[in-house]
């Protein structure tokens, strides 16, 4: 309440100022993201997706120019990313708040779009409560329950029975292992085993021994991106959990390229889930994935750049609609039902949760051409994210 109050002083000072500026011919985005710290890689490739749109379609849309201001977080800190919301709309007088590749930073900026009555736009942020903090945000990037309770489901009616859960223990590891486990025993399956390991520096072969004595038909895994995939592959590898004796599925990190160059032939096999696959054959995604490489040195594209390409494509086309007109209410109301094609597949915002729908994809890592690549074998339309309304 206090940070409440304090906030409606500051902007009521500032108000005239941000009227005045609202007046001009610029469209200012506010952009936050934790361009250094532990995560400044995945604020990259975010911004790199919003980058490549701008450039594609050019810096003015409905007779305004559009101005981007960066904000950095430095990591997941909730407070500074509201402190930094609140410096972009008093001081910088943006129209639009932006970014938010972590669930802590959107979580932070969500008080200060509902008291600003700014669009939020959530471009990766992959908890599913975010959208819920505010009536002004909507997400263009994914949730975790979105993927994982639709490949518990898949999982259980390709035939498996019986699985086992191996996830960090940390909020998406959480979320990932309940998600997927509700999917599964909902469609008839059994958890025959659960675990969770060390977020930093894990030594995988305690964890990995417990899934061997438990000899389940199948293992559930999700570790962050980096170093673990490779190493959790590896232990899973050395004690004969393998495809296609023992199925691994897991959530699509696990298989990022940059992860199947480090696993080698352990990798082959492993079942993933994922809203964007790099190797998509699809004249979108062509275009999109060579774009991508070409601008940014021959590096792939990610969720996070994808997130941020759809973001900015909902911002242009609600601008479009609105002609212009940057208030909060008009740009959320332009937002709700926009459908279009995106280089990840169809997409829409569903009106009543401001959240994304889209395909789920289960891809298999086979060997294509000599190399180890994510085959998608499954699609899943229109997927929404199963716990808005249940929480």
């Amino acid at each position: 309440m206090k940070t409440k109050m304090m906030f409606a002083t500051i902007l009521a000072a500032g108000l005239s100022w941000s009227v005045q500026g609202s007046a001009q011919e610029t469209v200012k985005i506010g952009v936050i993201l934790p361009y250094s710290g532990p995560f400044a890689d995945a604020a990259n490739q975010l911004q790199a997706g919003i980058d490549l749109y701008i450039a594609k379609h050019g810096n003015e849309v409905a007779g305004k120019t559009i101005e981007l201001v960066k904000k950095d977080t430095g990591g997941p800190a909730p407070d500074v990313a509201q402190r930094l919301a609140q410096e972009l709309v008093v001081r910088d007088g943006v129209d639009i708040i932006a970014g938010f590749a972590l669930t802590p930073e959107a979580l932070g900026a969500a008080p200060i779009a509902t008291e600003a009555q700014k669009l939020m736009v959530v471009m990766n942020a992959a908890t599913s409560i975010v959208v819920e903090q505010s009536d002004y945000i909507v997400r263009t990037g994914v949730t975790i329950p979105q993927l994982n309770t639709a490949f518990g489901q898949w999982a259980f009616e390709s035939g498996v029975k019986e699985a086992y859960t191996l996830v960090a223990d940390y909020g998406p590891g959480h979320d990932a292992e309940k998600a997927f486990a509700a999917g599964f025993t909902e469609a008839g399956g059994t958890i025959v085993g659960a675990d969770r390991t060390p977020v930093a520096n894990p030594d995988f072969s305690a964890f990995v021994q417990r899934v061997r004595d438990a000899n389940p038909e199948a293992v559930y895994i999700f570790v962050p991106g980096g170093a673990q995939p490779a190493a959790i592959g590896k232990a899973l590898a050395d004690r004969g959990l393998a495809p296609p004796d023992t199925k691994i599925f897991a959530q699509g990190e696990l298989t990022h390229p940059e992860a199947l160059e480090s696993m080698g032939d352990t990798a082959n096999g492993i079942i993933t889930t994922y809203h964007y696959s790099l190797e998509r054959d699809d004249p979108l995604n062509n275009e999109f994935r060579e774009a991508y490489r070409e601008a940014n040195g021959g590096r792939s594209p990610d969720l996070f750049s994808i997130g941020g390409y759809d973001g900015m494509h909902l911002i242009y086309e609600a601008l479009k609609k609105t002609e212009g007109d940057t208030s909060g209410d008009a740009l959320i109301e332009a937002a709700k039902g926009m459908a279009w094609d995106s280089p990840r597949g169809p997409m829409s915002i569903d009106p009543e949760t401001r959240d994304v729908v889209q395909t789920v994809y289960i891809r298999e890592v086979q060997e294509v051409d000599g190399e180890l690549q994510n085959v998608i074998i499954h699609e899943i339309p229109d997927v929404k994210d199963p716990l808005h309304g249940t929480q």
